[in-house]
Order: C-alpha cells, then structure tokens, then sequence
C-alpha cells in the first residue's frame, strides 16, 4: 500500500512538470520560434501533440511521462543557444549601450541619457559624456516606481557625490522601434537587457511627470566604501554588456533580482527573501533589516519617501536631485562602522563577503578588490 501511494504521488508530481515544461515549450516556440506565426502555431501545436502521443502510448505511464519530455529538451537546447544582440533597429531611449573608462579614481561615462521631455514620446535626445570622481560617493539611493500593480514596482539605483552630482542606473529592457514590453514576454527571449545610465532628471521625471508613476525614494543605510564598490560593479557590467549582450528575463535577470548579484559582488549580498521577487514590498524588507531610516514607524517613512509630487514641481530644475529629497531623512552611513544595519538585505554591509577585511580595508582597496574580482570573470 505505502509503494502504491509512493508510486501515485511520484507520477502526479512528474505529471505536473511535464504539464508545466511542454507549455513552456510551446510558448518559447510561439515566440521565439519562426516569425510567420502560421509556422510557429504549428510548430508548437506539434509539440504538444507529440508529448501527450509519448506520454499516453509509452508504457508504463510514469516512463511514458518521463519520454515525454524529450521534445522539451530538444526545444530548450535550441532556445538556450538564441543569440543576444546588440545591432538591432532600437528605440531612440535606448539606441546607444554606456561605457565606463576607469582612469585611476575617477571614471568617465560616455552616453549618459539625459533627455528633454514634452510628454513619453516627445523628447529632445541629449548623450552626455560625464566624468565623476569615484573617492566622492557619498551614498547610495533607492528609487520604487510604481505603473500600477501595488505589488511589483520597478526599480532604480542611484549614486550621490558629495560634490551634489548623482548618476541613476536603471535596470530595463532593450526595446526595438514599435515594440512595447509585455510581461509574458519577458520570460522568453524577447528582450536584450539594457542598463539606462542617466539624469535622475531623466529617469525619475520621466516616470513621475509623463507616465503618471507614483515613485519613492529611499536612502540606504551602507558605508560610502561599499556603495562605491557597487557603482564600480555596475559600470563593470554595462562594459561587458557593451561588448557582449545578454537576453532579459523576467524572473532570474530583471530590475531587482540583478541589483541583488551586484551587492552580492560588491560584498553585500543577503538572504533571499519573496519580497525579492514581489518587489512592491522592498521597502519593507529593507526596513525590517535596518538597511533605511528606521527611527520613522514605517508608514510615516513610506509617506514621507512619495515624491512624485516633489519631481513634478521640480521638473527640469537643475537642482532637481536636491528638491526631490528634500524632507528626507539622512540615512548614509559615514566610514565602515555599520554593525548596526539588519542581516540579510540587499545592501547589507553586516553581511559581507570580505572574509573579515572590510573593517581595515581603505575604501580604494574595496574598489581594487571588486576591479579584479571582475576581470577574473567573478
């Protein structure tokens, strides 16, 4: 009785999987397969039928579902094998890839985005070339833009100086002309991924002032080390990406799961958490970690931090970065004592991965440390 009841649990367990990989076979076929849907209809309808004719004429049944999933490996090892590219009609915002030349502290960017905007569509290109001194990061800001859902948010990362520069990078995908995103789509291989380096004048206003977004802002509590360390791994990937695109994904490569690889590169990684993925709830978690402001009760801190109304009265203001913040509690951490930031988050200087020597490493050796560690291929 008990193999029995192994047996049938065994079976409707592997049942489900072949369920879920030969949909997800079909739709890689339909939208990753041939353009003339006709084709690409049919070629996924053939799957389909070919993996219900195994699973039901193969005996026993447990085998049957097991040989059903040969068509599945045979469409996955055709999609794993598509090829990023970086040479494709794109949309104006994001037509040219960044890239950063370290020279000693200080690094230059070419193609900071910088646009004037009239509405979402309607903007004057502006590609700057801008150079910023890594030994004045003074900080590290955490922007959640929400479209619409409460649960998902988008989000961006942004690095304040102490000469009242910042520099916004936003995690997103690499549209072509006409396209628009969807997020089915995203699990597949429909989008390159696309750093956008820029304005915060761009990237916030654009969201807060044309697309009706409601955005908060949050300051991280990490000693200036650390987030120069994160910048200097940032830049190091929209180098590589440059040269060498990658595809987006909506669930293992999109705008929060990839901040979390670049703190956990920079020596501030944490445990995982399904606030991670259901990002809408970020800021709580970082506040239950002590990783913002912590002396507000945390409604009082989300109110506080909404300011989408701040950037629409602000709008093209070269004090833009200084107007939108104003209100906001001072969460940067000065030095490296931080022994006092929560366990666990995405920006977590008390869980490092230095192997005990960031409280003696000067800050350069931080940047030194996260340099080689990119050119070893990490």
């Amino acid at each position: 009785m008990f193999r029995r009841t192994v047996r049938l649990v065994a079976t409707l367990a592997l049942a489900v999987i072949v369920v879920a990989a030969v949909a997800w076979a079909a739709l890689a076929l339909w939208f990753d397969g041939p353009q003339l849907r006709v084709i690409a209809g049919a070629m996924a309808g053939g799957l389909v039928l070919a993996s219900c004719a195994l699973a039901v004429l193969v005996r026993p049944f447990l085998r049957g579902l097991v040989v059903a999933l040969m068509p599945v490996i045979v469409v996955a090892l055709w999609w794993t094998a598509i090829p990023p590219s970086n040479t494709r009609d794109w949309a104006p915002d994001v037509a040219r890839t960044a890239r950063a030349t370290f020279d000693g502290g200080r690094v230059t960017i070419e193609n900071v985005r910088n646009f004037k905007y009239r509405s979402e569509s309607d903007y004057d290109q502006r590609w700057e070339t801008r150079t910023y001194d890594l030994d004045r990061v003074k900080g590290v800001d955490l922007f959640l833009s929400f479209w619409g859902p409460t649960q998902i948010a988008h989000t961006i990362v942004s690095w304040e100086f102490d000469d009242r520069q910042h520099l916004a990078i936003s995690i997103e995908t690499r549209k072509e002309k006409g396209e628009s995103y969807s997020a089915l789509r995203g699990f597949f291989r429909q989008y390159e991924l696309y750093y956008v380096v820029a304005d915060e004048r761009d990237l916030v206003g654009l969201r807060t002032n044309y697309r009706g977004e409601q955005v908060y802002l949050y300051r991280i509590r990490v000693p200036a080390s650390q987030a120069r360390a994160l910048l200097v791994d940032y830049l190091d990937e929209i180098n590589r990406l440059a040269d060498h695109p990658q595809w987006y994904n909506a669930l293992t490569q999109n705008c929060t799961t990839a901040i979390r690889s670049h703190a956990q590169n920079a020596g501030a990684g944490g445990r995982l958490d399904w606030r991670l993925l259901v990002n809408g709830h970020l800021d709580q978690l970082l506040y239950e970690r002590g990783q913002i402001d912590t002396d507000l009760p945390f409604d009082d801190l989300r109110n506080r931090s909404n300011i989408t109304e701040r950037a629409k009265a602000a709008d093209d203001s070269p004090d833009f970065s200084a107007l939108i913040r104003q209100g906001l509690p001072q969460s940067h951490v000065s030095g490296l004592n931080s022994r006092y930031i929560g366990a666990g988050g995405i920006f977590n200087a008390g869980d490092c991965n230095w192997r005990g020597r960031l409280p003696w490493m000067a800050a350069g050796d931080v940047l030194v440390q996260a340099r080689l560690r990119s050119m070893r291929g990490r």
